[in-house]
C-alpha cells in the first residue's frame, strides 16, 4: 500500500491488464461519441427542408454553420477549464447532458433564429464533451494500450453518422414537421446517465489536486476488480516525489513546456478541421455544381463514408505499434494526395474510390490525433492544453467555409482541392519538424512496469 501522499496513480494504472472496468468505461465513452457523431450532422441533413419551409436563404444556413464552430471553440475551452477544476467524470456528464438538452430544444424551434441559437449551444456541448472524453480515456487506460482504445471508442461512435443519415432519410419525408424528429434522435444521448454510476473519477486528476485518499479509494477498487479477473498484479513502479499541487488555469500558457505542445497541436487541429470539413461539407455541393446530378452526388458521398469506421479501425491497428507522430504525418500526406486526386477526377468510380480513401485516412487521422494530443501534457495541463488546441481548430472552421467559397468562386473547382491538399500537407510538415515523439516514453513505462518495479519512472 502506498503512503497517502504518494498515490502513484499513473504507474498503478499502467500495469493493469484490460478488465471489466476498462470495457465499461469504453462503452460509456463510445455511447457519448455515438450521439456526438449523430448530432454533429443533424443541421446539415435538415437544412434543405427547413430552407423550403421557412423560406430562408443559403446565407442563413452558412451563418448558423459558422457560428456553430465558434460555439465549439468556446465549448472546448470552457470544458477544458472545468475538467481541470471539477474533475473529468463530472464534466463529461455535464457536457453530454448539455448537448442533449439543446438538441431536444431544437425539436421545438419556431424559426431560423431560434434554431440557430439552439444549434450553437448544442455545438458548444459537442466539442466540450469530445475534449473531456479524450482526456478521460487517456488518463484511465494503460499508456501502452491507450491509443488503441481511443480508436475503438471512435469506431463505435462514428457509426452515429450513418445511423443518423439512415434515420433522417426515413423520417424527414414523412410530413412537414417530421424533420424535427432528427433532433429528437440527437437528444437520446441523455441515456448516458445510465452509465454514470459505473464510471470513476480519474485517479490522476484526484492526485493532481492533492485528493490522495479519494484517488487511493478509486485505484484500490479498480485493482480489486482486475485481481478478481486476472489474478495477482505486478508491483507498480516506485512513485516519484510528489510535485506541489498547482492551480490549473490560463496562466500556464506562460510555461514553455505547456505553450510549445499547445502551439503544435493547434496547427494539427486547425489543418485537420479545415481539411476535413473542406472535403466533407463541400464534396456534394461542388460535385453537383460541376454537373453531377444531386442524387448521384449524395449517393457517391454516402458510399465514400463507408471508409470512416474502417479508418478508425486502421488507426487502432497502428497507433500503439508505431510512433504516433509519424503515423499522423503519413496519414496526413496520404489524405492530401488522395484528396487532390478526388478533386481532379470526374469518373464516378474514381470519385468513389478516392473519396473512400479520403474518409478512411481522415477518420484514422482523427483517432490518432485524439490519442496523441493529451500525451503531450502532464496531468495538470492536459485538459486545458488539449481543449485550447482542439477549440482553435474548431474556431478556424468559422472562416474555413468562407475561404473555400471564395477560392471556388474566384479560381475554380480544382483550386479548392489544391487548397485543401495544401492544408493537410502543412499540418504534416509542422508535425514532422516540431511534433514531440511519445512512443519511447510509453514503451519505457511499459517495460519498467513489467520488469523492474523499482525502476525510476521515465516521465509518464
Amino acid at each position: 500500500m502506498q503512503h497517502s501522499h504518494t498515490t502513484n496513480a499513473a504507474h498503478r494504472l499502467d500495469r493493469l491488464p484490460i478488465s471489466k472496468f476498462h470495457r465499461t468505461t469504453l462503452v460509456a465513452v463510445a455511447f457519448a461519441y455515438f450521439f456526438e457523431f449523430a448530432d454533429i450532422n443533424t443541421f446539415a441533413i435538415t437544412a434543405p427542408v427547413i430552407r423550403e419551409q421557412w423560406g430562408v436563404g443559403v446565407n442563413h444556413v452558412a451563418y448558423v454553420t459558422s457560428l456553430s464552430f465558434v460555439g465549439m471553440f468556446f465549448g472546448a475551452v470552457v470544458a477544458g477549464g472545468l475538467a481541470d477544476r471539477f474533475g473529468r467524470k463530472r464534466t463529461l456528464t455535464a457536457t453530454t447532458l448539455w448537448f442533449t438538452v439543446w438538441s431536444f430544444a431544437c425539436v421545438f424551434a419556431w424559426d431560423m433564429w431560434s434554431l440557430g441559437v439552439f444549434r450553437v449551444l448544442t455545438s458548444a456541448g459537442l466539442s466540450a464533451m469530445t475534449v473531456v472524453a479524450v482526456v478521460y480515456i487517456s488518463e484511465l487506460f494503460p499508456s501502452a494500450k491507450r491509443g488503441k482504445f481511443q480508436a475503438y471508442a471512435i469506431v463505435i461512435g462514428i457509426c452515429g453518422t450513418p445511423a443518423t443519415n439512415l434515420i433522417a432519410s426515413f423520417v424527414v419525408p414523412l410530413s412537414d414537421w417530421s424533420w424535427r424528429l432528427v433532433y429528437l434522435w440527437g437528444s437520446l444521448g441523455v441515456f448516458f446517465l445510465f452509465f454514470v454510476r459505473r464510471l470513476v473519477e480519474s485517479p490522476q486528476w484526484l492526485e493532481s489536486r492533492g485528493r490522495h485518499e479519494e484517488a487511493e479509494a478509486v485505484l484500490a477498487r479498480i485493482e480489486a476488480g482486475a485481481r478478481a479477473e486476472h489474478g495477482e498484479l505486478p508491483e507498480p513502479r516506485v512513485p516519484r516525489p510528489e510535485s506541489p499541487v498547482v492551480k490549473p488555469g490560463l496562466g500556464m500558457l506562460k510555461e514553455k513546456k505547456f505553450l510549445f505542445p499547445t502551439l503544435v497541436l493547434s496547427v494539427l487541429w486547425i489543418t485537420q478541421t479545415i481539411g476535413f470539413f473542406g472535403y466533407s461539407s463541400w464534396a456534394p455541393t461542388l460535385l453537383a455544381a460541376e454537373g453531377v446530378s444531386v442524387e448521384d452526388s449524395i449517393f457517391y458521398v454516402a458510399l465514400t463514408t463507408v471508409g470512416a469506421p474502417l479508418g478508425s479501425f486502421l488507426a487502432a491497428m497502428v497507433t500503439d505499434r508505431f510512433e504516433r507522430k509519424w503515423c499522423l504525418v503519413v496519414f496526413g500526406l496520404v489524405i492530401a494526395a488522395t484528396g487532390l486526386m478526388y478533386g481532379l477526377t470526374f469518373t464516378p468510380v474514381l470519385i468513389v474510390v478516392f473519396g473512400f480513401l479520403v474518409n478512411l485516412f481522415e477518420r484514422g487521422y482523427t483517432a490518432l490525433a485524439y490519442a496523441y494530443s493529451p500525451e503531450l501534457f502532464d496531468t495538470r495541463g492536459r485538459s486545458l492544453g488539449t481543449s485550447i488546441a482542439y477549440g482553435l481548430g474548431r474556431l478556424s472552421n468559422a472562416v474555413g467555409p468562407l475561404m473555400i467559397a471564395g477560392i471556388y468562386n474566384g479560381i475554380g473547382y480544382e483550386a479548392v482541392f489544391m487548397f485543401i491538399a495544401g492544408t493537410w500537407t502543412l499540418g504534416a510538415v509542422v508535425l514532422a519538424v516540431f511534433g514531440p515523439a511519445t512512443r519511447r516514453r510509453r514503451l519505457a513505462a511499459e517495460a519498467a512496469a513489467k520488469e523492474n518495479p523499482e525502476a525510476v519512472p521515465a516521465g509518464s
